[in-house]
């Protein structure tokens, strides 16, 4: 009994690394068509009384002006380019404060956040933030930093049934994302931990001043080299 079980286990890990390294390598290569954040928000709407709404519309890595690449970069992570997926310091910060205070803030890399959005459901558990570790490991071994760039920036949510920065680009400023300025990609960057409550073309206080603090981290990095 004890034989057949620990079979059984080594067979399910075993389909499970399969499939799961399929899918990111199928994702190398093939555009993810949408997220269950996607799906749960909208139903949320419906639930809600609202229209469906899912404004989504892919565009390549070099079809999304430099600008708005650095101005994600200053916004999430800026060591991006650096790390292989986990920013320790950032997330020991983040623990330290979230211990001292009642508002949650992430220490989530843009690796972390894409492989959260492509592969998992929306939430906060141990669970899921395993299997998130476990998937950043994956788009680091099998992506270049570009795709995750991509992707990420093609499948973030961004406003409410807004998603990806060439949905965002529209429905903001009414350009596309190639042609987005220094000013408007700082500013849909400012809106990404709460695209919900926060918008970049009618924004608080507390947007401008991380418009501004984007602005000036954009200014001090270096090169960006894909």
């Amino acid at each position: 009994m004890v034989k057949l079980i620990l079979r059984i286990l080594k067979l399910t890990v075993i389909l499970f690394v399969g499939i799961t390294v399929f899918w990111v390598l199928l994702y190398r290569f093939v555009n993810p068509p949408g997220t269950w954040l996607m799906l749960t928000r909208g139903f949320e709407r419906k639930s809600a009384g609202k229209e469906w709404k899912i404004d989504k519309k892919w565009v390549d890595f070099d079809d999304i002006s430099d600008p708005m690449k650095r101005a994600a970069v200053a916004a999430e992570d800026q060591k991006f380019l650096d790390h292989f997926g986990f920013d320790f310091k950032a997330m020991e910060r983040a623990i330290d404060k979230n211990a001292h205070s009642h508002k949650l803030i992430g220490g989530s890399t843009i690796s972390q956040q894409t492989a959260k959005n492509v592969f998992l459901w929306p939430g906060r558990s141990y669970v899921r933030k395993a299997f998130e570790a476990y998937f950043t490991l994956l788009i680091e071994i099998f992506w270049s930093k570009k795709r995750i760039m991509e992707v990420y920036l093609n499948e973030i949510e961004m406003g409410d049934g807004i998603y990806g920065i060439e949905a965002a680009s529209q429905a903001y400023y009414h350009k596309d994302a190639l042609y987005l300025s220094r000013q408007q990609s700082a500013a849909i960057a400012s809106i990404f931990p709460d695209p919900l409550k926060w918008s970049p073309t009618n924004p608080s206080d507390y947007v401008r001043h991380r418009q501004y603090l984007i602005l000036k981290n954009m200014r001090r990095l270096g090169p960006l080299d894909f």
